[in-house]
């Protein structure tokens, strides 16, 4: 057991951290729009409706399951992160500087999240994005931990804290989501058929899937 100043000191160095992420800039000056935009029933952020087929992602082909299978099937950061709201350390996490093209879902329910398309290069050690694949999939609430009001990004079906939200992004979104690499599994372009996410495979058509896919117009 950890003695009370060790305690302190380890609670301080978390606070630090989040609010290190909370208040640090985005140096880049462009991303694309947040706006959305709704296929059928679901709401997909603006550029890519054409590639949703509503069945396809409909509500029941998400599922959290129970929770002695989430802590079967996760690591204990991961559960610790989705289902205790934790979150991992900067710099020190598995995608934070992920370049491979593709899709990232939640670990927990499969829902795809975000796109590499929109990843970009935060300075924050935290993987970011200037908008979510699928805006269905994304909730927010507020987050009043630490002394401050954040907007917590949790996964709709899967109910697994992703992260948080902020107004210090790109333009002309001005959003930075700042995701745990725990809440995430990522799936390259070039298994998204095979993996069940073929409508999203149009996306990296003619890409070089090994390219650095990050928004970057320093």
């Amino acid at each position: 057991m950890l003695k009370l100043p060790a305690l302190v000191l380890l609670l301080l160095a978390i606070a630090l951290a989040m609010l290190f992420a909370a208040g640090f800039g985005s140096r880049l000056r462009f991303a694309p729009a947040a706006s959305v935009g709704s296929v059928g029933d679901i709401r997909v952020s603006t550029g890519y409706q054409e590639l949703f087929n509503s069945d396809e992602i409909a509500a029941g082909n998400y599922r959290k399951p129970a929770d002695k299978v989430i802590r079967e099937q996760l690591t204990n950061l991961q559960y610790h992160v989705t289902q205790q709201d934790g979150t991992e350390r900067p710099f020190r996490n598995e995608y934070w500087d992920n370049k491979e093209a593709g899709i990232y879902v939640d670990i927990v329910s499969g829902e795809p999240l975000f796109s590499s398309l929109d990843k970009f290069d935060s300075g924050t050690g935290w993987p970011s994005f200037v908008k979510p694949l699928v805006s269905d999939h994304i909730v927010k609430k507020t987050d009043r931990s630490l002394f401050m009001a954040r907007s917590e990004v949790r996964s709709r079906y899967g109910d697994s804290h992703l992260g948080h939200v902020f107004s210090d992004g790109p333009r002309p979104s001005g959003l930075r989501y700042c995701i745990n690499s725990a809440s995430l599994r990522f799936v390259p372009a070039t298994e998204l058929e095979a993996a069940g996410y073929g409508q999203f495979a149009s996306l990296f058509a003619g890409q070089d899937d090994k390219q650095n896919t990050i928004l970057d117009t320093r």
